[in-house]
């Protein structure tokens, strides 16, 4: 028996190009124009995915889930949009929906997508209905990037918020390890308690018992009186535990079994006290390598990674650095207090060269000391390179390359006696610029021919001509 789908959506060339999409794959197609007679659809129907569209003119995509929910129906729904933000990627997922997917979308992920949705509803794997937000947080706004692995990112958040586990977050220091945190508890139901926040690192080794557990009056010598420690006045809240892999060994032991027992026994004292608290750990170590060295208890470990987030490195999701560096333009213009700025088209080429080691806090900092450094409205390349001085090795040797190689050019070109050679100097240059500069986009889309195309401004069939002339070999990831 053939499965059925139903398609909302107000764009009528979305619809058709969906349907034909999924009949050729053997699915039953039906569509509604708008919200209203989706939830007719829904109602009437018995279908094994929902693909539902967010924005429509007589109500939201948001809408018509909780509708549909709330109506009994459990089928799988899968959101698009064009409005590809943090809030959508995280709402859709934490109102129920199975999956998330933005325009314009790849056909093939579609297909994909709604094959597992009903291959999990089928075998009742279906998503719980998390926390309905209906307002973005702060924390939310500084979580920016638009790429694949952001967005999946935001989507675990969603689904992990609500469901009272430990998570793991692992990442480069400063990728935003500490954003997912204080992310995770916000969407929570503990977000009305507090957050604390312990970077173990930072803390002398032969403090850190106490300032985590508490103490008693008298358990050493200036204990004076009896003090909390992190774990209580994270009662009821979030225990955001930062570099838990530097955590000592004895300690390590201890915390197993608060997690265990659901009690702690502050130092000095033989009297355990109840505890409830989520414990959102993060480190940028290798837990799995530092359990083989013998650095950190295996059990604590497979206790603290129930759920892993794992966030990559900026420079393997350069398609981030640019609206990146253009939220810390407008957060810190107005902190500053030193007027709207912008990135020239050089300044944004370079940034998305660079490597960035020091990952999103490096690109902060440089765009904060920008500002202060420079009074220029439009940022150029030469201000930034004249602000970040770091940046300069791997951007100028770059520059300097390619002018080495025009110059070589236009000096053989100029003193060559052949009229005509001297006549092609525009179009020699160009193909002697055109290869590096492909290289370079194919590079930050990661061989995707369809994205690299969309930046250059051609379409993909005139890349891949291109790619041929000039000998590439890469091959097209799509």
């Amino acid at each position: 028996m053939k499965k059925r789908i139903l398609v909302v959506d107000d764009e009528e060339s979305i619809r058709w190009v969906l349907g034909k999409c999924l009949e050729k794959e053997g699915y039953i197609v039906e569509y509604g124009e708008d919200g209203s007679e989706g939830i007719e659809k829904a109602l009437s129907g018995n279908f094994s995915s929902i693909i539902l569209d967010i924005t429509m003119p007589d109500m939201t995509g948001f809408d018509v889930l909780n509708q549909i929910r709330s109506s009994g129906i459990d089928s799988p729904v899968i959101i698009i949009t064009a409005q590809n933000t943090v809030k959508n990627a995280i709402e859709a997922m934490k109102q129920g929906a199975y999956d998330y997917i933005a325009k314009p979308f790849d056909l093939d992920e579609v297909k994909i997508t709604v094959s597992r949705a009903i291959a999990s509803y089928e075998n009742s794997k279906k998503l719980d209905l998390l926390l309905d937000e209906k307002n973005e947080s702060d924390t939310l706004q500084d979580i920016v990037g638009q790429s694949q692995a952001m967005l999946n990112i935001y989507k675990m958040i969603g689904r992990v918020a609500e469901r009272d586990i430990t998570v793991l977050v692992n990442g480069e220091s400063g990728t935003g390890k500490e954003l997912v945190a204080r992310a995770i508890h916000t969407n929570s139901t503990r977000r009305n308690k507090k957050l604390v926040a312990v970077n173990i690192a930072a803390i002398p080794k032969e403090l850190l018992e106490s300032e985590l557990f508490g103490y008693q009056k008298g358990a050493f010598t200036g204990a004076s009186i009896s003090r909390q420690g992190r774990f209580e006045e994270a009662d009821g809240g979030t225990l955001h535990l930062d570099e838990i892999g530097d955590m000592p060994h004895e300690l390590q032991t201890k915390l197993l079994r608060i997690l265990e027992e659901k009690k702690l026994y502050r130092l000095g004292s033989e009297k355990p006290s109840p505890i409830d608290v989520r414990i959102v750990a993060s480190t940028n170590k290798n837990l799995e390598k530092e359990v083989e060295d013998g650095n950190f208890r295996e059990d604590l470990y497979y206790r603290l990674n129930a759920i892993t987030i794992k966030i990559p490195p900026l420079r393997n999701r350069k398609e981030d650095i640019i609206p990146l560096a253009e939220h810390f333009l407008n957060k810190y213009e107005k902190e500053l207090g030193v007027g709207t700025r912008t990135l020239s088209d050089e300044s944004k080429e370079t940034i998305t060269i660079y490597s960035w080691p020091g990952n999103v806090r490096e690109l902060e900092n440089m765009i904060k000391r920008m500002l202060v450094l420079s009074s220029d409205t439009v940022i150029s390349r030469e201000t930034l390179l004249d602000a970040a001085p770091h940046l300069t090795g791997k951007v100028r040797e770059d520059r300097e390359s390619m002018a080495n190689l025009i110059k070589d050019e236009l000096s053989y070109l100029v003193d060559s006696k052949d009229d005509e050679s001297s006549e092609r100097v525009y179009e020699t240059i160009i193909k002697k610029v055109e290869k590096p500069l492909i290289e370079q986009v194919l590079e930050i889309t990661k061989g995707n021919k369809k994205k690299a195309a969309s930046i250059l401004g051609i379409n993909r069939n005139t890349l891949s001509k291109k790619m041929e002339e000039l000998g590439f070999q890469e091959k097209d990831k799509e």
